[in-house]
């Protein structure tokens, strides 16, 4: 299966939210390799995105 469109533009180290899943909060793109995605968020620890299934939303870096 394809990669969602706008998961192909994100890379390790982008922050991002799961659509679906608001109570995760906020999280970090920690590698990419093809549409599996791995992000650690930050009230669900790490998480195996399929990038094909989930359509993840670009989100701001955490202000210092």
């Amino acid at each position: 299966m394809r990669e969602k469109p706008s998961n192909s533009a994100l890379t390790p180290g982008d922050f991002v939210r799961h659509p679906t899943r608001p109570d995760w909060g906020l999280g970090q793109i920690q590698s990419k390799v093809g549409s599996r995605i791995t992000v650690t968020f930050e009230n669900a620890g790490k998480v195996l995105i399929d990038g094909s299934v989930v359509e993840l939303e670009p989100a701001e870096p955490p202000r210092p």
